[in-house]
């Protein structure tokens, strides 16, 4: 009988906060020379006090809503006692028992996964290990940072539903602007419990996969857990309770350490930073400032007539949905699939191709609307808009690059006779085909007449005038 996993995750995002946690210490130590970005309460020197940083506090509460999480009442920070090298301090402070957000969910792919809490912390700092060195660096920019670590309930049962849960959790990150959550950047990783059981049996022995940095290694993780565990099990071993690390090289797991317990972190509240009182005032003002999150905008574009996975892209992008939006806003407004279908495909496809973002170009959103204007009026056809697309992308305005070149349609249909005419004169063989009874045949003469008008006449139009001179 087969195996069935039940999976919860731990998530750690870095919060955008323009100080550390509990210090006045700029918080953007990203690219900076190691150990240059810290302060005596990060660095645990004696007599050194936490300040809480109160934007941290909004940014977490605003996350939990957009987590339809419960964020009201105290809250109230806890020392967690550990004692490794990089945290200077001895101590992290977290929120124990009196979570900043609980008991909310999320519903991914028709799926509701619970959300057990969301909680503020200061994040250690980070250890940095030389090839074949016999020691490891320390650098302490990181420690003191904000972070929240949020917690799920073990509702996920595979590795695909925990690599989409994840992603509409970046999306909502990025989306409220809480987070830049961007695990290449260390700004989210996440941990993994994971046991199997067989179905109508008690749940197995969990295990603990620590600080996976990417949505790929979250969903191998998994899998390959998945499958040790239920080996083991067959061959009538037993799963114990340890924390894991992840072999990116080999793709497995190994063993870290033995799990802790609660009772191993020594938990006991702060005793310099008083509870704080969420009240319902400061949640409406919180919520007032809130943007609209992934799944409101994504009823939007398909309520707008957008192909389903073009809406679920389009809403899990910010910068994306950001310039689309703006886009379809101008005067008149253009198709919204085919803005959609240009964005998504031609424009993302040429940047890649110049190896750009969005960001790095000078493509205005009106510009992108008012091509596909210019195709929908009939002015341009597709092939022109193509050949188009490198000088929009560089900041010209299409409607401008369509006059000064002359590249509207060509309707004049004594121009498309004559080029039809040429055609007919250069195939004769062709065009007997055609008269004899085969009307596909006519594609040999289409071809040569769009290209003698340079791409610029409309086809429906040579194509009548064709079926007229062949007399079909």
């Amino acid at each position: 009988m087969a195996y069935q996993a039940v999976i919860g995750l731990e998530v750690h995002l870095q919060l955008r906060t323009r100080t550390k946690i509990f210090s006045a210490c700029p918080a953007d130590y990203h690219g900076a020379e190691p150990n240059t970005f810290t302060d005596p309460f990060t660095l645990g020197l004696p007599g050194a006090l936490p300040t809480l940083n109160r934007e941290a506090v909004e940014l977490a509460m605003m996350f939990g809503l957009g987590l339809n999480c419960d964020v009201s009442g105290f809250t109230q920070f806890h020392r967690k006692n550990y004692f490794y090298p990089d945290a200077p301090k001895n101590f992290q402070l977290s929120q124990y028992d009196r979570p900043i957000a609980r008991d909310g969910y999320l519903d991914v792919a028709g799926e509701r996964v619970r959300i057990k809490r969301a909680h503020l912390e200061d994040d250690a700092g980070k250890l940095l290990h030389p090839t074949y060195a016999p020691y490891s660096l320390l650098d302490l920019n990181r420690a003191g940072s904000a972070l929240i670590e949020m917690v799920t309930e073990a509702d996920i049962t595979g590795a695909e539903q925990a690599r989409a849960f994840l992603e509409s959790v970046q999306a909502i990150a990025q989306a409220l602007g809480v987070s830049d959550a961007t695990p290449e950047e260390g700004k989210m990783r996440c941990d993994v419990n994971v046991s199997v059981h067989k179905p109508g049996e008690p749940w197995g022995t969990k295990v603990e996969v620590k600080n996976l940095n990417s949505f790929r290694s979250v969903a191998r993780a998994i899998e390959y857990e998945t499958a040790r565990q239920a080996r083991v099990l067959d061959g009538g071993g037993r799963i114990t309770q340890d924390t894991l690390g992840w072999d990116e090289g080999g793709q497995k797991t190994f063993l870290m350490r033995t799990k802790e317990g609660e009772a191993d972190y020594r938990y006991f509240p702060e005793p310099d930073l008083p509870p704080l009182d969420i009240t319902p005032e400061w949640i409406a003002q919180v919520r007032a400032r809130m943007p609209e999150l992934p799944a409101q905008k994504r009823e939007r574009y398909l309520a707008a007539g957008l192909r389903a996975a073009d809406a679920q892209l389009l809403s899990h992008d910010v910068a994306l949905s950001r310039f689309y939006d703006e886009a379809l806003g101008t005067a008149p407004a253009p198709e919204a699939q085919k803005l959609a279908n240009w964005l998504l495909s031609d424009v993302t496809g040429a940047l890649a191709a110049q190896e750009k973002t969005l960001a790095d170009s000078a493509l205005k959103p009106a510009h992108l609307a008012a091509l596909v204007r210019l195709i929908d009026a009939g002015t341009i056809g597709g092939r022109v808009a193509k050949d188009l697309l490198g000088d929009v992308l560089a900041g010209h305005d299409p409607e401008v690059l369509v006059q000064e070149r002359g590249l509207g349609v060509v309707t004049d249909t004594g121009a498309i006779d004559a080029a039809i005419d040429a055609a007919m004169q250069a195939d004769p063989a062709t065009v007997e085909k055609v008269r004899a009874g085969n009307a596909k045949a006519m594609n040999a003469l289409f071809g040569p007449v769009m290209k003698a008008t340079g791409g610029q006449a409309k086809p429906d139009v040579v194509r009548a005038r064709l079926q007229a001179k062949l007399g079909l």
